[in-house]
């Protein structure tokens, strides 16, 4: 399936919403809402596309590629704390717009991209008066879509967060929340807490596009084999139909393509994030076909010669890494400290580092996430709408009467939910 170069004209001219059009009046970007992600996904149906993690300007241009080349609709995204106020990344909420922009227009890129704010995270109510004030510099910066990561809360916290912030959110923007925080088998969401959440939002006319769930994956690098449950995410979907919301698949690293297949072809996600696979790629790592990371004898990472950074400046990351006592998922904080060195390398050795991305994303997006040509079928989505906001999938269907506060919390007081331990499952 090929887009008609009118129909793409057609779309950027009403597809990109105020905020981009505002930075980028000139632009041949389509940068659009991540409902029009979302949208196109289930128009193909038992599809999914990545929510690339830009943690470097080498890992969105690599992924960009991949898209152009499978006419895929894709998500560029970043979460609070890799690109966030204190960031360890060099791409962030500010300036990711800017570069994917910048690179659609270098490299022709014309599939619609959508860029994310992930997990951006509540960690307590007092955290919600300085989210009022920065969420709305992301969408100044050209942020299309967001996350609200107030999981770590309890449940009727969560819901109660996701309603005070949503008045900051433009409602042309994608909207992801989440119940349960990501962090393998402990803690698994439940369709209870699931629904809890999505009726609590139905209730005062907030339509998320997307859920993310703790359904047994985590952050980073996965080490155990159990991995994403397929049935589990299909039973709460299935349960959340009638109110119109898709699913949002965290932490796909370590979870083999066969998994992530079943995932697409058996739940109702349209988003599946990619983070520190793509990262490890970039580098010039030995990854196997879970994204993960190989290691040697001696527990270091492979590097492949002349595949990824030079071989003298891994050799300088890798001191440095250890001057700092970082080891195994904390070397994500080189990005931030080795950018700058790494886009300072040959082109040619800048180029292998994106097509290597090119290559594992191209692959995911065909082979595995069934998202070819989902380009024209974004398009469509807006052409039909006439308009860079679609409509909601669903409308309200609960009684707002019996979500006040009061009632949210004798509400949450009554689900047996279980958030397991506590700890560090931002990104």
């Amino acid at each position: 399936m090929v887009a008609q170069s009118a129909d793409f004209e057609k779309a950027l001219k009403i597809g990109r919403p105020p905020n981009v059009v505002k930075l980028f009046p000139n632009s041949k970007a389509m940068l659009v809402s991540g409902k029009v992600i979302d949208r196109a996904m289930l128009a193909k149906g038992r599809a999914m596309t990545i929510a690339a993690n830009g943690r470097s300007h080498l890992v969105i241009r690599g992924a960009l590629q991949a898209a152009q080349r499978a006419n895929a609709a894709i998500i560029i995204e970043i979460a609070r704390s890799e690109g966030g106020a204190k960031a360890y990344c060099p791409v962030n909420y500010w300036n990711m717009a800017r570069q994917v922009d910048a690179l659609c227009n270098e490299l022709g890129i014309k599939v619609p991209v959508a860029i994310h704010a992930d997990h951006y995270g509540i960690k307590q109510e007092s955290d919600l008066d300085f989210a009022k004030v920065e969420i709305p510099t992301m969408f100044e910066a050209g942020i299309t879509s967001i996350a609200i990561d107030a999981s770590h809360m309890p449940d009727d916290k969560n819901l109660l967060a996701n309603l005070a912030l949503s008045q900051v959110i433009p409602d042309w923007a994608g909207l992801e929340t989440e119940v349960g925080e990501i962090k393998g088998k402990e803690g698994l969401s439940t369709v209870a807490e699931a629904l809890f959440l999505i009726q609590g939002l139905n209730a005062h006319n907030i339509f998320p596009d997307w859920i993310a769930l703790n359904n047994g994956t985590t952050h980073g690098i996965e080490a155990s084999s159990t991995g994403i449950q397929v049935e589990l995410t299909a039973d709460i979907h299935a349960r959340l139909a009638r109110y119109g919301v898709s699913g949002a698949q965290h932490g796909t690293s370590g979870n083999s393509s066969e998994r992530l297949r079943e995932i697409a072809a058996q739940t109702s996600t349209t988003k599946a994030n990619v983070a520190t696979a793509l990262q490890m790629i970039a580098w010039g790592l030995e990854v196997n076909d879970y994204g993960n990371a190989q290691l040697d004898s001696d527990g270091n990472f492979i590097k492949v010669k002349n595949a990824g950074v030079t071989e003298s400046l891994w050799a300088e990351m890798v001191e440095y890494a250890n001057a700092k006592g970082w080891k195994g998922g904390n070397y994500k904080s080189l990005n931030l400290a080795f950018e700058n060195r790494i886009l300072g390398q040959p082109r040619p050795v800048r180029e292998r580092m994106a097509k290597r991305v090119e290559e594992f994303v191209y692959n995911l997006l065909v082979e595995v996430f069934n998202a070819e040509d989902t380009a024209p079928l974004a398009y469509e989505a807006i052409l039909k709408a006439d308009t860079y906001h679609p409509c909601a999938k669903t409308k309200r269907i609960e009684d707002q009467a019996e979500w006040t506060g009061a009632k949210i919390a004798e509400r949450a007081a009554r689900l047996n939910t279980d958030k397991g331990p506590a700890g560090n499952f931002d990104d």
